[in-house]
């Protein structure tokens, strides 16, 4: 069983390098925006390690700072998180029989996390259980490890962070790109195995041409669930179907061997 984790947290460390680099130096900037609002050091490394939500830490930063509003910061968190249903959605396969790893997977589902367990392919003799683990454990650390550097060391780091938002994006287009380059782009695939991406893409466009920048987010949201749902609804039933025939075809060739 050592073997088995360490050989799955030696094939998970190369694929969360790119989410290191991000993760740090977002932390740092995360870690200086706490302190420098007046917060006690520890509270920045106690949300990393505990609300570990990425860009609703970053709200949370104005939240604290504001009056007493429960209603408006729970609806703000629903908002900012309602993506993590797609994400839900997508994982339901590859999170399938995880034991008790599950819960942790699941809480651990950051944006970036998402993307590598997503795209990533378990080499063979690993054990893909662990390797997700792994992959979320270490995003985890690395972010706690940024915003504790930034909580305690940031008042003496001179670093400019500007256009550092843009790291993230740039990270889930590359994403985007392996996954189209490694496939092949052809017709069967954009139908299967690309649809849920195409989906997302498309159902934003359109909102945003319909609702404009400033409001077709949730519309967008709204668009790509009922997009995926019913994708997963007609994909369910054409498995199923393919299921059927290939146990006909099966009965068929055994009454043939049989009148033989």
């Amino acid at each position: 069983m050592a073997n088995a984790k360490t050989a799955a947290l030696r094939a998970a460390f190369p694929l969360t390098i790119p989410v290191c680099t991000g993760y740090i130096f977002l932390g740092i900037t995360y870690g200086m925006l706490m302190v420098t609002a007046g917060f006690p050091t520890w509270l920045p490394i106690f949300t990393a390690a505990i609300v570990y939500t990425g860009s609703m830490e970053f709200l949370l930063v104005a939240i604290l700072a504001s009056s007493f509003q429960p209603l408006s910061a729970f609806l703000t968190a629903l908002m900012v998180g309602a993506r993590h249903l797609f994400y839900g959605l997508s994982m339901l396969g590859k999170y399938r029989d995880m034991g008790w790893k599950k819960p942790y997977l699941i809480y651990a589902t950051t944006d970036e996390t998402f993307s590598v367990n997503y795209t990533a392919e378990v080499p063979a003799g690993i054990d893909r259980s662990w390797l997700y683990f792994w992959v979320s454990v270490l995003d985890h650390v690395y972010w706690v490890f940024g915003s504790t550097a930034g909580a305690l060391f940031g008042s003496f780091l001179a670093v400019d962070l500007t256009g550092l938002d843009f790291v993230m994006t740039a990270m889930f287009f590359v994403i985007f790109l392996q996954q189209w380059v490694r496939d092949g782009v052809c017709l069967r695939l954009v139908i299967s195995d690309h649809m849920p991406a195409l989906i997302g893409v498309l159902g934003s466009v359109l909102c945003l041409a319909i609702f404009g920048a400033d409001a077709f987010m949730i519309p967008a949201m709204v668009t790509i669930l009922a997009g995926l749902l019913v994708y997963r609804r007609v994909r369910r039933a054409s498995e199923v179907r393919t299921s059927e025939k290939s146990a006909e075809l099966m009965e068929l060739c055994t009454e043939r061997e049989g009148r033989k």
